[in-house]
């Protein structure tokens, strides 16, 4: 099977670009800008929708024909701060223009018209916990379930300290099944701290279909078109990740891997 981990094309411009039709499946659409001050990027959406996240840096946005203003505060993506974001609808198209050195990622999926362009965070986004132990993380929920912002998209970002694991116990979300669980394409944008470090994951099916260990570098995106998919950071790197997600119902409902389904129940 073709790898699941993408690294970027470089280090300047668009340095990543993954489609529904690259990554063999049919929602979710993941970009990645890293721009110089003064460099100007634009596109249109098509019969997409799209949320931008200014990961890191400042830029000043126009999209769906209003002015936005400058958006993005934390210059380094570790230092946690809430991210400022910019939902655009479908039929609509938006440009940025870099008043800092920028890296922008544009998270997308089908629209279907039924939310207006607005700005996400960074009020209503605060960094909350997760797990118990070492598999404790912290979450920037961006456009979540409860977030009713947009059509498709469900799309947030996780800190795992050093030492930890993330989206784990492991679990899967590839049946169209709800309200037991729900068919969610997901891709994973990692960043590591520092940037020399490495963390795992690994994406693998009940059946063994797909079984792939994943050393992941900074910056490097990671496919999860079905099945479990656990992070883990080792002592010494922290792992930050951008996650996108979206399907034909835009709920989050996961079944646990049998193997960690213990711990699950154990830590409810």
């Amino acid at each position: 099977m073709t790898s699941l981990l993408r690294k970027s094309f470089g280090l300047h411009g668009k340095v990543h670009e993954i489609t529904p039709q690259s990554a063999g499946w049919r929602y979710v659409g993941f970009s990645l800008y890293r721009i110089r001050e003064g460099e100007r990027i634009g596109e249109a959406t098509g019969d997409r929708e799209a949320i931008l996240v200014v990961v890191e840096g400042k830029a000043s946005f126009l999209a769906a024909g209003k002015d936005w203003g400058v958006l993005g505060e934390r210059m380094n993506v570790f230092e946690k701060t809430p991210p400022h974001c910019l939902y655009v609808p479908n039929g609509a198209s938006w440009e940025a223009t870099a008043t800092t050195d920028c890296t922008i990622a544009v998270c997308s999926a089908p629209g279907k018209g039924g939310h207006p362009a607005r700005r996400i965070g960074p009020d209503g986004i605060s960094l909350t916990e997760r797990g118990k132990g070492a598999n404790t993380r912290f979450i920037n929920n961006i456009a979540m379930e409860n977030e009713d912002y947009c059509d498709s998209l469900l799309v947030t970002e996780v800190f795992t300290p050093a030492g930890h694991w993330s989206s784990y116990p492991s679990h899967r979300h590839d049946e169209d099944d709800f309200p037991r669980i729900t068919y969610l394409e997901e891709t994973y944008y990692h960043r590591l701290n520092p940037a020399e470090g490495f963390g795992v994951q690994r994406v693998y099916t009940d059946d063994g279909q797909i079984d792939q260990t994943m050393a992941v570098s900074d910056g490097d995106v990671v496919l999860v078109p079905r099945g479990h998919h656990p992070c883990g950071a080792p002592y010494g790197f922290e792992m930050y990740y951008l996650n996108v997600m979206a399907g034909p119902l835009r709920k989050w409902r996961f079944v646990p891997a049998p193997e960690v389904e213990w711990i699950m129940k154990r830590d409810a």
